[in-house]
């Protein structure tokens, strides 16, 4: 077998060349202990789970030992958080560990647009690469059918009640609701970057072609349906959390849920299939389980609890990740995944690459398809020191919670050892495990030391003294400040009327029903401010609360910091542009 060359090949010719190596999936199977019927294949390399069966069956069996993976604050440079997890993963199978992993299906919008498809790279990927990237066994679709649907029974329940008596909705069996249609919480979804649909009029036309009206579109990830997939523990909690989904208010400010348009039974239906964890592997053939997929900025960031329920039960080390920087990820799979989950993990890998700090240090700007400035490919320490604040900033983040942190140096071969000497000796001075690890170019063999510092962290004698961030009975203001102050390092937190507003409606909420859900902060990812612009860690600021939306279904409710938009666009130079299919063959290229 010719070893696969990184730096020769790119990563989707490294995909492809694997798969004549790739277990199939009833292998993977054989080896995880399933029962045959707890499989359900989807071709040759990719299944579902029967995520109830195999959790029914190993209800008494001890969970393994749980490990999530963050980074510091993005930049165009790439931390390698997605190649970091398949290489920890492939790292630990390398030193003899049962080792499963649990990542997020990647959005049609990012996969076609900028960022490409998450599924690692290098030597460090998760594979069948087409499959993970196109579609997949088609959970988002089911999501936006459901989420859709929703939409389908609200505008067409407008359009009745605005066009029939009361005594005819009574005939056609429909209590009036008296939704209001410029008080609308829902937008109609779709799994692409479509800036030109953010903002629409729909229903024009005649009196039967609907109700004329403002609408827009937002991508599929950011639905409320797809974080109901990412924290539901079981087909049963997932129907209840349907229910509660706030689609609209009436006209006196209450709200109408997809219970009250009675289509939430329906929403489920279309989501039965979904609920059950995709089985895909690394280059390696460690099983990963692929599932969920929202965003960290605009939702919650994390794959699905049922998913890292069943990867504690099916192996001895289990590796989760979370969307973009500890700010944001981490933040909301501290309080709110683990708060859902009950899990406690037993370490948190924080990644960093030399690169990315010095530009956090205030090296010049990145811009795409440009050659690098020669300050990220030479040496330069005073850069890396001014940059390593940020680091620090999420070293500390993660500390708060109890969960020890380890520190993983993604290596690059323009690295010098100088440089990597300063980073391990600011974050073990930080009460930080550091370890250097080359994954990406060596895949488990060149992430050996990350492995074993992973392993011996897990394995220790103690376990986490793990904490939240605030207790439940907080108010809501009060969650916002502390994740404002103690998280992102802002000196005071503001507020719109409209915010101010409803944080008092909430706050005031005679059921106490409002109070008790969990607080999903919406907020850039390229900085630990609300303004992408600022790198490093920025001080003296104060974070501009704009607006605070409600999830009733997936328990959340959304302030939002500063122009965040659920729609994002497309760029001139979409990755769209270098995906094809050879039509000999029928396989994709230029996924990356």
């Amino acid at each position: 077998m010719v070893k696969l060359d990184p730096t020769r090949l790119k990563d989707w010719e490294i995909a492809e060349a694997a798969q004549e190596r790739m277990k199939t999936v009833y292998q993977l199977a054989e080896e995880m202990n399933l029962d045959k019927m707890e499989l359900f294949p989807y071709g040759h390399h990719v299944g579902k789970l029967d995520y109830m069966s195999i959790l029914r069956r190993l209800k008494d069996k001890p969970n393994g030992k749980y490990i999530e993976v963050t980074a510091i604050t993005p930049t165009p440079l790439g931390e390698g958080k997605s190649t970091t997890t398949m290489g920890l993963i492939e790292g630990l199978g390398k030193i003899g560990k049962q080792v499963m992993g649990a990542i997020r299906q990647p959005s049609g919008g990012p996969t076609f647009n900028i960022k490409g498809s998450a599924a690692g790279g290098g030597l460090a990927q998760c594979i069948p690469l087409t499959d993970f990237s196109l579609g997949l066994t088609g959970d988002i679709d089911a999501i936006t059918n459901a989420h859709n649907l929703a939409m389908v029974a609200l505008t067409s329940r407008i359009q009745h009640e605005f066009n029939y008596s009361d005594a005819v909705l009574a005939k056609k069996k429909l209590k009036r609701l008296d939704i209001d249609p410029r008080n609308i919480s829902m937008h109609w979804a779709m799994d692409f970057c479509a800036q030109a649909l953010r903002e629409i009029v729909i229903g024009l036309g005649g009196k039967m072609d609907g109700f004329t009206m403002e609408s827009g579109f937002q991508i599929t990830v950011s639905s409320e349906i797809m974080a109901i997939l990412s924290v539901a523990t079981s087909l049963e909690d997932m129907r209840r959390r349907m229910g509660k989904i706030v689609v609209a208010y009436d006209t006196s400010g209450r709200p109408v849920t997809t219970a009250d348009l009675e289509v939430d039974g329906a929403m489920t239906a279309l989501m039965a299939k979904a609920i059950n964890p995709n089985l895909l592997q690394t280059l390696e053939g460690q099983p990963v389980l692929v599932h969920a997929g929202p965003f960290a900025n605009i939702a919650i960031g994390q794959s699905s609890i049922i998913a890292d329920l069943l990867g504690l039960k099916l192996a001895d080390y289990h590796v989760t990740e979370s969307g973009f920087g500890a700010d944001i990820g981490f933040e909301k799979f501290w309080n709110l995944k683990c708060r859902f989950s009950g899990l406690v993990p037993s370490c948190s890998v924080l990644v960093c690459t030399v690169r990315a700090l010095k530009m956090h240090g205030g090296g010049p700007r990145v811009a795409p398809g440009q050659p690098l400035d020669a300050s990220y490919t030479a040496e330069n320490l005073s850069l890396v020191e001014a940059g390593l604040p940020n680091l620090l900033a999420h070293i500390e983040t993660i500390r708060q919670s109890g969960i020890p942190p380890v520190v993983c140096i993604n290596h690059f071969h323009t690295d010098t050892k100088e440089e990597i000497r300063l980073i391990r000796k600011a974050a073990e001075s930080a009460g930080a495990v550091v370890a250097v690890s080359s994954h990406w170019l060596a895949g488990g063999d060149g992430a050996r030391e990350l492995a074993d510092a992973v392993a011996q962290v897990c394995d220790g004698d103690e376990d986490p003294e793990f904490r939240f961030l605030y207790e439940e009975n907080a108010s809501l203001s009060e969650r916002i400040d502390r994740i404002a102050r103690r998280v992102y390092g802002a000196e005071a937190v503001s507020y719109t009327p409209q915010a101010e507003d409803k944080l008092k409606g909430i706050e005031e909420d005679a059921t106490g029903t409002l109070s008790k859900l969990g607080t999903c902060m919406v907020k850039t990812h390229l900085s630990l401010s609300h303004d992408p612009t600022v790198k490093g860690r920025p001080t003296g600021w104060t974070l501009p609360i704009r607006d605070i939306l409600r999830y009733d279904g997936a328990g959340f409710v959304v302030p939002v910091a500063g122009a965040i938009k659920l729609m994002p666009g497309t760029c001139s130079d979409p990755a769209f542009r270098n995906i094809d299919i050879n039509v000999q063959t029928g396989k994709v290229k230029g996924l990356f």
